[in-house]
């Protein structure tokens, strides 16, 4: 399981040219299902995203949650972070860790359940479309997370 995590101000997603999910400021992660992942690591990685302390105390650190400081999140399925670049064999990007999509959607769908049971507002994109995601993203600040 990959995740990139974006402290953001405001995103919005669209698919089709309609918005379908919106915040005003947190976290966008965008999260790739790989062959093998299981539901431990669902439930883990929604565990931690409402925990990761990645925004600013009163003294300006990095010691404060999205539930911490009362924001949310906007979880986006992307497969092809579970994609590797040939190394060294090619161009074209091969998606072979990608997991099944009635497998990915299932773990997919318990990642956003487990953010919501931490009490962290969620939005999701729309698995399996094409979207358009427009952020502002704040510092900016990316970490990428392999469980």
């Amino acid at each position: 399981m990959r995740a990139v995590i974006q402290r953001t101000g405001p995103a919005t997603l669209s698919v089709d040219g309609k918005v379908v999910s919106h915040i005003e400021s947190g976290l966008v992660v965008f999260v790739a299902i790989c062959k093998g992942d299981t539901e431990a690591q669902a439930d883990y990685l929604g565990r931690k995203l409402t925990k990761i302390r990645v925004f600013a105390d009163d003294n300006g650190k990095m010691n404060l949650s999205v539930k911490d400081v009362g924001q949310e999140i906007l979880l986006v399925s992307q497969f092809c972070l579970s994609g590797t670049l040939g190394k060294g064999t090619g161009n074209r990007p091969d998606f072979l860790n990608a997991e099944d999509p009635a497998r990915a959607r299932i773990l997919y769908e318990r990642i956003r359940d487990d953010i919501m049971n931490e009490g962290v507002p969620v939005q999701t994109g729309v698995f399996g479309a094409h979207m358009i995601i427009q952020q502002e993203q704040i510092g900016p600040l990316t970490f990428v997370f392999e469980c």
